[in-house]
């Protein structure tokens, strides 16, 4: 069984569960069949087992240097990318009239697990590439598709996103970087950028930045940001544009990827769309890549998860409670009840998390309003719960390891600082808990959480073992969101367990699903789906009782305190 992901649970949920050989039903994917969807995942494992995992540890020892002209990455990077490129998996999902293999979503998701749980510094390129041309493919031009899109698709220009600014942080209404009107079309940019991932490196014939920007006159605000593309080197001439690398960030996690500080002066830059709508262009690339950040959650819990198991049946150490022989043997620590614990908890995060991932990635396949509403509500819970929780899991990977876990001899550290990384990228835990709390439930009136209630009651219904429990929680959920419309902004100091609680439910939810797909059928596997299931709605969802009753309270501690009092 391979350490880096479980092929056997990604072909019980994309075949078993999700039934993704149906969708080739749909005009969209009738070129392809379960023929060609194992092919791509079988190339997938193939590549990032021998092409991406071998680096993993390097990569994350010999992080990118920059001597003031170039930044030195190690050689494995490079050649990985490109094979990751000529397997066409970058244009995966990308119409075929596009050179794109018009893969379904879901598909492609399941495939690209494999590389961030192989090495997530190196993936991260890709995935910022990929989600930067589907911004473009959605919003551009066709000059700027063939300019840019093609070249990235193609594997010789990446992509990057440049949101945040050193004073501002997350709060885009604060984005300074301004942008002018020449008189050729074209605008100059001048301003500076922080945290920029894939912001520089030499890994590609040039960077495209998508940079949000205020051009001059533009209201205060997110209404007053546009939407810039400007690339490291001028298309036109090959020279060196106004972007410059004014050093790197150097990060817990993710140390494969270079993390920039980047200061645009008078750099060329060309409009997405029209003025004004910058940030509602960004947020294509921005949902694209929350998602992207809970699978990589994901992926790291999942590859810490197995890393530990396969330690437990191995390592011998200690015997039963119930030994009294000091001569017997040592038996494997799996045998101990502790370790059996954390274990099983990690297999219903991590199972759990990637179910979640690949039936929102399902939604888009599938397009209609009811899944846009869902997709709506389930977003936050996509990219916070996973980094959360399956963070957990690389938690009790080092634990099972004892000792070791936290030396460099295993890797089960570099999974877990890895995995830190992922509630802060793409907003922090917070930032999604105003989200889905602030906007999403209460959208259209409560649309999209009334439709999420609804399928969880009904799969509930058709549970007699475990559904009991989980129609009590998703009752109790929307009785404790009602409460809260009253009072929005009270209510938004807890914010965050109201995400936790959600996000419990959900899973559970997505657990009884599993359970249902797994009916009747014999073996170890399904066992331990109906073991895990068990386990996650018994001892995981009674956590949201407590949350619960804090938000019906109507506390307003952290409101009312005073950071003097902190010390």
């Amino acid at each position: 069984m391979s350490k880096v992901f479980s092929r056997r649970d990604l072909d019980f949920l994309l075949y078993e569960w999700l039934d993704v050989e149906a969708l080739t039903a749909r005009e969209r994917f009738a070129e392809h069949s379960r023929e060609t969807f194992d092919a791509f995942l079988d190339v997938s494992q193939r590549i990032a087992e021998r092409d991406f995992a071998p680096h993993n540890r390097k990569n994350d020892l010999h992080e990118p240097t920059f001597d003031g002209e170039r930044v030195e990455i190690i050689p494995e990077v490079s050649r990985a990318l490109t094979i990751f490129a000529d397997s066409g998996l970058i244009a995966g999902t990308i119409d075929i009239d596009r050179g794109g293999l018009q893969l379904p979503l879901v598909v492609q998701r399941a495939c690209f697990l494999w590389f961030q749980a192989a090495n997530t510094g190196t993936s991260a390129y890709a995935m910022l590439t990929s989600a930067n041309a589907h911004l473009l493919l959605a919003h551009g031009t066709e000059e700027q598709i063939r300019t840019y899109v093609e070249p990235m698709l193609a594997g010789r220009y990446t992509g990057t996103m440049c949101l945040s600014e050193p004073q501002a942080g997350s709060s885009l209404s604060d984005v300074t970087t301004k942008a002018v009107k020449l008189q050729d079309g074209t605008y100059r940019i001048t301003g500076g950028k922080m945290w920029i991932s894939g912001g520089d490196h030499e890994l590609s014939e040039n960077i495209v930045h998508l940079v949000l920007a205020r051009v001059a006159g533009a209201p205060a605000g997110v209404k007053g940001l546009s939407l810039f593309i400007v690339a490291k080197k001028d298309v036109t001439t090959g020279e060196r544009n106004g972007v410059i690398l004014a050093g790197l960030n150097h990060k817990m996690g993710y140390r494969g990827t270079t993390n920039a500080v980047l200061a645009f002066d008078d750099a060329k830059g060309e409009l997405v769309g029209e003025e004004g709508r910058g940030l509602q262009y960004m947020f294509h690339m921005m949902n694209e890549a929350r998602i992207g950040v809970g699978a990589g959650a994901v992926a790291l819990g999942y590859t810490g998860y197995l890393h530990a198991l396969d330690y437990a049946r191995e390592r011998q150490q200690g015997r039963p409670v119930t030994g009294k022989d000091p001569s017997a043997p040592p038996v494997a620590i799996v045998e101990h009840p502790d370790v059996r614990r954390m274990l099983l908890a990690s297999k219903s995060y991590v199972e759990g998390g990637l179910a979640l991932v690949l039936w929102a990635a399902k939604l888009l396949d599938e397009p209609s309003e009811e899944n846009a509403l869902l997709l709506d509500v389930l977003t936050p819970i996509v990219k916070a719960w996973p980094s959360q929780w399956c963070r957990l899991a690389d938690d009790h990977a080092i634990q099972i390891h004892g000792g070791y876990g936290y030396t460099r001899e295993y890797p089960v550290e570099q999974f877990y600082r890895d995995n830190r990384l992922n509630s802060i990228h793409e907003g922090t835990d917070g930032i999604q808990a105003l989200d889905l709390l602030g906007r999403k439930v209460t959208q259209k009136g409560g649309a999209g959480l009334a439709l999420l209630l609804d399928r969880i009651r009904a799969t509930a219904a058709e549970s007699a073992e475990l559904g009991g429990e989980v129609t009590k929680a998703a009752d109790r959920l929307a009785a404790t969101t009602a409460t809260l419309w009253k009072d929005p902004a009270s209510a938004l100091v807890n914010a965050t367990a109201y995400l936790d609680a959600a996000g419990h439910l959900v899973i559970a939810w997505i657990w009884l699903e599993q359970l249902k797909a797994a009916e009747g059928k014999q073996g170890a596997f399904y066992e331990g789906k109906r073991l895990a299931a068990r386990y996650f709605v018994t001892h995981e969802l009674p956590r949201i009782g407590p949350l619960l009753d804090l938000l019906d309270s109507g506390d307003t501690l952290l409101r009312d305190m005073d950071d003097a009092w902190l010390g």
